[in-house]
C-alpha cells in the first residue's frame, strides 16, 4: 500500500501517524499557507528554509515545500488550507492569523506552526501561550504593544500631532484586540486615533482623502493585504502628503518610520518547531514562543521630503537609517 493511501486511512485517529508512520530514506512533505504575497515574503521564506536546514531538512532532498498563498484575499484561504490537508502534508507552516485560523478549520489533525501571528491567546488561535493545545503551536508577538509604539514614535517625530488614522483590514480576526491597545495607548499621549477599513488596495485613496481634513499621520500594521503590495501602500499614502509609520518593507517602499519584529530571525525559529514535531512532540505541548528582537527604521529621504525635522535623539535610536 503506498504511503499517502495509508496514511490517509490512517489521518483520523491522530497527527502522530502521520509523523511516524514513514518509512527510512522517505522525505517530509511541508505545506506552507499565507496570507500575502510570496515575493514580499521571500526574505522570511528564506530565513524558513534556513532555519530548517539547520536541523538536517534540505528541499528537494529530504523534504518538498507546498506553498500556497492567498496574495492578501483572505477569502481564498479555506480552499488553499484544503488544498494542503488532501495533499496530506506532514505539517502545515502558517504566515498571519487569518491564514492559522483556515488551517486550524480545515484539520484537527495535521500539526500546524505559525510562523507569526499576534495575540493568538486573544483572538482564539490557542487555549493558552504556555500550552496552546490542539494541532497547533507557533511564534507569536504582542501585535497590539507594536502598534501602540508606532503611534508612540510618531508623536515623538511629530510631537504637535492630535489625530492620527490607523490603517486595518476588518476581516482580519485579531484586528479588535489590536485596536483596543492603539487606542488606550493613544489616549495616554493624547493622540485621537480613526480607523480606516480597507479590504481592498482600491479602498486606501478613497478612505484617506474622507480623513486626510482631519489626519496628521497614518499608522500601517502587519496585514496580508498590506504586505503583500507595500510600495502601493506606501505610494497611496505618501501622495497624500500624510507622515506615516509601518513595518520594515512598507518604510523601504517610502513610509517615513518603520517599527517592528526582526521577522526573518522569529521565521527561522520555526524550522525548529517543525523538527520537534517531526520528531514526535505534540504541537499543542509546546508553548508558543515569543519575539525578542524588534527593529527601528527612519526614512530620512521621506523625512526631507516632507520637511520633516527629526530629533537627534529619534535618530539615535534607529537600528537603520534609509538615505
Amino acid at each position: 500500500m503506498k504511503r499517502r493511501a495509508f496514511l490517509a486511512i490512517l489521518g483520523a485517529t491522530g497527527w502522530s501517524l502521520t509523523v511516524h508512520a514513514r518509512q527510512a530514506g522517505q522525505g517530509y512533505l511541508i505545506g506552507f499557507l499565507g496570507g500575502a504575497d510570496p515575493v514580499g515574503y521571500a526574505p522570511q521564506m528564506e530565513a524558513l528554509r534556513l532555519g530548517l536546514e539547520e536541523h538536517g531538512y534540505v528541499e528537494g532532498k529530504n523534504i518538498t515545500l507546498e506553498e500556497r498563498w492567498a496574495e492578501g484575499r483572505y477569502d481564498r484561504l479555506p480552499g488553499l488550507a484544503a488544498d494542503l490537508v488532501r495533499r496530506n502534508v506532514d505539517v502545515i507552516v502558517t504566515q498571519g492569523t487569518p491564514a492559522a485560523f483556515a488551517a486550524k478549520r480545515a484539520t484537527r489533525t495535521i500539526p500546524i506552526v505559525m510562523a507569526i501571528v499576534g495575540n493568538p491567546e486573544q483572538s482564539g488561535l490557542v487555549s493558552s501561550l504556555s500550552r496552546p493545545g490542539g494541532n497547533i503551536t507557533g511564534s507569536s508577538f504582542f501585535w497590539a504593544d507594536v502598534a501602540a509604539k508606532r503611534l508612540e514614535l510618531m508623536k515623538e517625530a511629530l510631537p504637535a500631532l492630535a489625530r492620527a488614522a490607523i490603517l486595518i483590514n476588518p476581516d482580519n480576526p485579531a484586528m479588535r484586540s489590536l485596536l483596543r491597545g492603539v487606542e488606550s495607548r493613544g489616549r495616554e499621549i493624547n493622540v485621537a486615533l480613526q480607523t480606516l477599513n480597507v479590504r481592498s488596495l482600491d479602498e486606501i485613496d478613497p478612505a484617506l482623502k474622507l480623513t486626510k481634513p482631519q489626519v496628521e499621520a497614518v499608522i500601517v500594521i502587519e496585514d496580508g493585504l498590506f504586505l503583500a503590495n507595500p510600495k502601493r501602500v506606501a505610494e497611496l499614502i505618501t501622495s497624500s502628503q500624510l507622515p506615516s509609520i509601518g513595518f520594515r518593507e512598507y518604510c523601504e517602499a517610502g513610509g517615513l518610520l518603520a517599527y517592528g519584529v526582526d521577522f526573518p530571525h522569529i521565521w527561522r525559529q520555526a524550522g525548529a518547531l517543525v523538527d520537534r514535531i517531526l520528531k514526535g512532540a505534540k504541537p499543542g505541548d509546546l508553548p508558543i514562543r515569543q519575539a525578542t528582537r524588534f527593529e527601528f527604521l527612519i526614512n530620512i529621504k521621506m523625512a526631507k521630503a516632507l520637511n520633516i525635522t527629526l530629533t537627534p535623539n529619534l535618530l539615535a535610536r534607529a537600528h537603520e537609517v534609509i538615505e
